[in-house]
């Protein structure tokens, strides 16, 4: 309906306001206080934070606010969550799960929570802050074959963004990592090439990309550390810190460390090899290489102890080494033929241990280091993936920033 109109054929006025202005200052005001209304949407699950941000300019401009993000992180990172990832049917499927606080406790059973699914990449590695990093191989206008190139997404948003094209000529080989900066409040990626150079693998073509800018641009940065990258990685108080293996070595044994604000490398040796068990966790602020303490590839029944390695002091190459050994129960949880992967650590006083293989019912082992007792929880929901294989992530916290 249109407003009514003077003689003149200009808009009735009510006190100086016309009929559309009033409506348009409804639409961008809300019925409540503004903080009430955030608090309501911080309460809110990721996925309809998403959903309300296209609902109005309004509702967009609140939730997309550097306040809002910050504050959804910080009520995030108070219940952390235990994640679930698994390769099905051509793409990856994420489920999380409440993380148990004192599991010996409490309920041994918590239910699972689909997200989002992506396509099938060359894996998910590591997590920062509620995001991962992946490498589809994608098509570019212009190009025949696929090329490899970094994608950001947040399973618990559905948010997904694929970054420009590396400054290489390379289509494979590409290893990315993404860090958090918590002083600029900054995401990067850090990417980088393998090349077969003078008969030896070797990481080239260092680059970095700040996301969040206005132009994403790759930049070149200097490296003078020969190495070769792997797959194991973790951010921590904005270094990214990766195990690597030095040129001509078939073992990783150093850790190749990032510092996000400078982008400078540097580099720690560990002093022997780290078997394939090797999982980087945050030890209580500082880097910590957990594994199998026989040294083995793999965690199974038979496995006695773990051990752990803290980084004390990179200038010194200097470790602390600790050692925990494994109860009798261990032997009663742990299936005979079972494989366990080490997903991470919980504080400082428990161990987290999933199966490589989805069994029903699912489950997770936490080993309680101090207490020296073995308790399994059971996941309920992933029925459907028997048999499937899945990578467990512990600490997971839900992020709404918009990138």
């Amino acid at each position: 309906m249109q407003p009514p109109r003077s003689k003149g054929g200009a808009p009735t006025t009510y006190r100086g306001v016309t009929r559309s202005m009033t409506r348009r200052q409804q639409r961008n005001s809300l019925p409540l206080p503004e903080d009430l209304a955030m608090e309501i949407f911080s309460r809110l699950p990721p996925k309809s934070i998403s959903r309300f941000r296209c609902a109005s300019k309004l509702f967009s401009s609140m939730l997309r606010s550097q306040y809002f993000t910050d504050s959804f992180l910080t009520r995030s990172c108070a219940r952390p969550r235990l994640l679930f990832a698994c390769e099905d049917h051509g793409e990856f499927i994420f489920i999380s799960s409440p993380q148990p606080e004192n599991p010996e406790e409490n309920s041994h059973v918590v239910a699972s929570n689909p997200l989002a699914c992506f396509p099938r990449s060359n894996g998910f590695y590591g997590c920062t802050n509620g995001f991962f990093c992946y490498e589809p191989d994608l098509f570019f206008k212009g190009l025949k074959k696929p090329v490899r190139v970094p994608v950001i997404c947040n399973p618990s948003t559905g948010q997904s963004l694929t970054t420009p094209r590396l400054i290489s000529k390379k289509r494979y080989g590409v290893k990315s990592y993404l860090g958090y900066e918590p002083m600029k409040k900054e995401f990067k990626v850090l990417s980088m090439t393998k090349s077969f150079v003078s008969d030896e693998w070797n990481s080239m073509e260092h680059q970095v990309l700040t996301l969040g800018t206005e132009k994403l641009t790759w930049r070149l940065v200097e490296c003078c550390i020969p190495h070769v990258h792997s797959c194991k990685w973790i951010c921590i108080s904005g270094v990214l810190y990766y195990a690597a293996r030095a040129v001509g070595s078939y073992e990783n044994a150093m850790v190749v460390c990032f510092d996000l604000r400078s982008e400078k490398f540097s580099s720690v040796k560990f002093g022997k090899a780290m078997p394939g068990s090797t999982t980087l966790v945050n030890y209580d602020g500082k880097l910590g290489l957990l594994m199998s303490g026989d040294s083995h590839d793999n965690v199974t029944r038979a496995t006695s102890s773990l051990e752990l390695w803290v980084l004390v002091d990179a200038a010194k190459d200097e470790w602390s080494n600790h050692v925990y050994v494994l109860p009798p129960s261990w032997g009663e949880v742990v299936v005979a033929e079972m494989t366990m992967c080490i997903a991470g650590m919980v504080g400082t006083n428990e161990i987290v241990l999933s199966p490589r293989y989805q069994r029903v019912p699912y489950y997770v082992i936490y080993f309680n280091v101090e207490r020296k007792t073995i308790t399994q929880v059971g996941i309920q929901g992933l029925e459907a993936f028997q048999g499937k294989s899945f990578d467990t992530y512990v600490n997971y916290v839900e992020n709404v920033k918009f990138l």
